[in-house]
């Protein structure tokens, strides 16, 4: 019995204690409130455990982060500068994903919430999505704090502008850019899409939102920009 119950304690404290019992604490916190709460040292620290087994990584991590001044550079440092710390192949090879990674999902970012923040950007999105679009139809594209694309949405009825707001406030939407596509001659200035932009722009603004400007897109010409007509 005494037998078993030391060996118990023995292995209790070789988990508690050293590089590995380290190890073990820091894989339940990211497990239990997520690795967005590591410092800059402990990501790479964490990192660095899967080129290096069995050793205390912490020092490393901060003399990369010391050598070369923020995790950004570390990751962006060459091979020659890395080696040069005494780090082996396999680990200055893992230290060339997580740039590529960040990369590809800021990308795919990218594609999924394209930002609309300039004259261009909008245009450059509305020629890949109007062509396919019914004619006719008021939309409206729903925008974060940086403008990138939340939604985009039909709007059937002008008579009420309570459902637009409320799917802006569930989206968390702080801005506003309504389309719509027109077969026939467009006449600005009597169109009841102007009035309602006016309506919509007022009412936006009671709720701190932005309406960036409504843009008529036809096959026929560019888009037409209410905003840069002065219409609203």
């Amino acid at each position: 019995m005494a037998k078993s119950s030391f060996l118990s304690t023995g292995k209790k404290l070789i988990h508690g204690t050293g590089p590995q019992g380290h190890r073990e604490r820091m894989r339940h916190r990211v497990l239990g409130v997520g690795a967005e709460t590591l410092a800059d040292y402990e990501l790479l620290e964490m990192l660095l455990y899967y080129s290096i087994p069995r050793r205390d990584t912490k020092p490393l991590a901060k003399a990369l982060l010391n050598r070369f001044g923020s995790l950004a550079a570390v990751f962006e440092a060459s091979g020659r500068d890395l080696r040069t710390l005494g780090l082996s192949e396999r680990t200055v090879l893992l230290l060339k994903f997580p740039p590529v990674v960040a990369e590809r999902l800021a990308l795919a970012e990218e594609r999924l919430r394209p930002k609309l923040g300039s004259w261009e950007q909008l245009c450059a999105y509305l020629s890949g999505t109007m062509a396919s679009a019914v004619p006719e139809q008021f939309r409206l594209l729903y925008l974060d704090n940086r403008n990138r694309l939340l939604a985009d949405e039909p709007v059937d009825d002008f008579a009420s502008t309570a459902l637009i707001f409320r799917r802006a406030l569930a989206l968390q939407a702080v801005a506003l850019i309504g389309v719509q596509k027109t077969l026939g001659n467009f006449h600005a200035t009597t169109s009841p899409l102007t009035l309602f932009a006016r309506r919509l722009r007022e009412e936006a603004g009671i709720l701190s939102m932005v309406l960036h400007d409504v843009v008529i897109v036809s096959e026929r010409r560019h888009p037409l920009s209410l905003r840069q007509k002065g219409l609203f």
